[in-house]
This record gives structure tokens, C-alpha cells and sequence, in this order.
């Protein structure tokens, strides 16, 4: 029997470790002192004053003033994190006619965002648009980039290879190499609907056991277990738009009936509402009821009790679609030891994506998630 070779710990991984510890209750408090980080870290105060100095020469820190707290003896000295020690460049490949750009804050606070008409173009076209606009990101940043997130369609690997986009016309894209390669910078490239649970839990306060599904082009699900992603064992977790939903609805396009993505994309429901505008809540109810049925069993297997819906603000907002996946969903999971049922819009808009990509920079590079 083999069993996998296991690395050795090296003090420089602790080292980065423990610096990405301090980093996040800093990045999460801007009122802590020295002792204070100990006391929330377990490191002893000589280490986190080393840590300390550490992300204070890198910039990303500074002494902010001096605690008010009426202790005997000298005022602590209190550290903040500082935002604009470095830019984040963020992409956001999701819409069916467009690549959306930013250049980000380490707060995820938008500096400039740029557009680009994709107007059609699928393949070596869409791949060159892509190129280009982390070119132009580039050069429009003003402080040091600490990386570039894409958040991208499709089933992503490990290594930011784009395995699958079949409406990006992308078959084993090594993106995050090309574009590695391109701009001499830290890239790192995900599927959007990863990106965008990441996005949920940095930047809109979501918990560490959460469902994101996003409604676009396709049907696609980010999923946080335990505040880590889920990528599943061929990257593809989270892939519900072509689970079976109805053995008797309509072909889907990749060959299958009755696919959730042929009833609860944005394409396919858009289309059924101008076919029949008078039905429109009853359209979109009839959506959110199936798309209960793909997520109930993610629900009960997992215990999951948070989920969020994103896309455009028409239908991943309408009442009719949420309360018929809410109730779809409690119905068949109902349980006396469940708690209720939280199925929320996201928040965060249009600008999800391009948010969890830049969350996506924070975690990989800082280790703040």
C-alpha cells in the first residue's frame, strides 16, 4: 500500500503562517496593540513584535495612535492595516458581452474599473480581449499590485487552467500561466461562482458554511465548508447547471433533458418571461421551485443553512423565485434539529465577481481570508 509523500514543515511555512495570523486579526481590527495580538494569537510578544515589524516595513501596517484604555502604566500603542500599500487587480469574465476590470484597494474598495465589448468573440478573440484588458489594469495601477484575481466561467483546476468554458469556446486554457507570463505578477484564476462565495463572506459578513449560487449565462454554486472552498475531486464542485431537474423539460446544450441551467439561467428564464410576460411571477416561482430541487440535497447532506443568490437584480432579487427555492428547499429538508433556512440576494450586485477576485489575491498572497 502507498501512501501520499508528506513535506516537512519548514520554519519559513510556520514563519508565513503566523505572519498571515497577525495580518488578519489586523486586517479585522484596526484597535489591537501588541499584547493584544498576542493574547488573540496564543504567539508570544517577542514573536509578535517581530511579526509586527515585519508588515509595518512591508508597508501593509502602521502605528495608529495610542490606546485610551485607563490602565495603570503607558498607553498601548495601537496598528492599523493600510489599504493602499498595495493595488489588487481584479477580472470578472461572467457576462455573456462583456470582460469587467478594476483596480482595487486591499479593502476591495474600487479605484478605477474598466470595460471591454466582447461583441461576439469567443476563443483566441476572447482570449486576446482578456490579455488586453489586464494590461491596460496594469498600467493603470498607481501602487504596487499585489496580484491580479480572475474569476472566470467554467470548470477551473488547481493550477488556473481553464478546463471547460463551452461558451468561452476555452478547452484546457492555461490562463493563469498566459497571463502569469504577460505581466511578470501573481495571478490567480477561479471559477466565478467561487469567486463569488469568497466575495460573500470578506466583504458581506457571510459565515464559514455557505452556498452561493450564481445565475448568468449558466447555473453555477460556490460552496464554503468550514470557511474553505470546495472544489471537489475534477474541480467541478459546485457545477449544478446540468444536474437533472426534469426528465421531461427541454434539451440542454450539452445533450441532457431537463437540465436546472434550461429552466434557472438568466437566457433560458428571460426568454420564457417575453414569451408570456403575464406570467412572469409564476415563471419565476416555477424557476426558484426547481432550483430548490438541486439545492435540497446539498442542504441535507451537508447541514448547510445559508445560501445567497447572485446575478442580475431582476431575477436573483425577485421574490417570487426566492420564496419558492426557500420553501422548495425547508420542505424537503425539514428536520426538528435543522435550524431555519436563510436564502438572501446577495448584496453585493454586479460587483461580486470582481470582488471575490480580489479576495481571491488577499487570501492567496496575504493568507487573509
Amino acid at each position: 500500500m502507498q501512501y501520499p509523500i508528506r513535506r516537512k514543515l519548514r520554519p519559513e511555512d510556520a514563519r508565513r503562517s503566523n505572519v498571515a495570523l497577525v495580518l488578519q486579526a489586523i486586517y479585522d481590527d484596526s484597535q489591537l496593540s501588541r499584547a493584544d495580538l498576542a493574547r488573540a494569537t496564543g504567539l508570544t510578544k517577542v514573536t509578535v513584535s517581530d511579526l509586527v515589524a515585519e508588515l509595518i516595513g512591508a508597508g501593509l501596517v502602521h502605528e495608529s495612535g495610542t490606546s485610551d484604555n485607563p490602565r495603570p502604566g503607558k498607553p498601548s500603542t495601537l496598528l492599523a492595516f493600510n489599504p493602499g500599500a498595495r493595488d489588487i487587480l481584479a477580472m470578472d469574465l461572467s457576462a455573456r458581452d462583456q470582460l469587467r476590470g478594476a483596480v482595487l484597494s486591499l479593502r476591495g474598495e474600487p479605484i478605477l474599473t474598466r470595460v471591454r465589448t466582447l461583441d461576439g468573440a469567443v476563443g483566441e478573440d476572447a482570449l486576446t480581449a482578456t490579455r488586453e484588458l489586464a494590461a491596460e489594469l496594469t498600467s493603470a495601477a498607481a501602487h504596487p499590485v499585489l496580484g491580479l484575481g480572475v474569476g472566470t466561467p467554467g470548470t477551473v483546476n488547481h493550477a488556473g487552467t481553464v478546463l471547460s468554458a463551452p461558451n468561452l469556446h476555452w478547452h484546457n486554457l492555461p490562463l493563469q500561466q498566459l497571463l502569469h507570463d504577460d505581466l511578470g505578477l501573481p495571478v490567480r484564476v477561479e471559477n466565478d461562482a467561487n469567486v463569488g462565495v469568497l466575495a460573500e463572506r470578506r466583504f458581506a459578513g457571510g459565515p464559514d458554511d455557505l452556498v452561493r449560487v450564481q445565475l448568468s449565462r449558466g447555473v453555477g454554486a460556490g460552496l464554503l465548508v468550514g470557511g474553505r472552498l470546495v472544489h471537489g475531486a475534477a474541480s467541478d464542485a459546485g457545477e449544478i447547471g446540468h444536474v437533472v431537474i426534469d426528465e421531461t423539460g427541454p434539451v440542454c446544450g450539452c445533450g441532457k433533458v431537463g437540465c436546472l441551467e434550461t429552466w434557472t439561467s438568466v437566457p433560458a428564464l428571460t426568454a420564457r418571461i417575453q414569451a408570456e410576460p403575464g406570467r412572469r411571477d409564476d415563471l419565476l416561482a416555477e424557476a426558484g421551485h426547481r432550483l430548490g430541487l438541486a439545492l435540497a440535497p446539498v442542504v441535507g447532506m451537508l447541514g448547510l443553512a445559508h445560501i445567497v443568490i447572485g446575478g442580475p437584480a431582476e431575477i436573483a432579487s425577485s421574490a417570487p423565485l426566492l420564496d419558492a427555492a426557500r420553501d422548495c428547499i425547508a420542505e424537503r429538508t425539514r428536520s426538528e434539529f435543522r435550524p431555519d433556512l436563510e436564502l438572501v440576494a446577495s448584496s453585493l450586485g454586479a460587483d461580486a465577481v470582481l470582488l471575490g477576485a480580489a479576495a481571491l489575491v488577499l487570501l492567496s498572497e496575504l493568507g487573509v481570508g
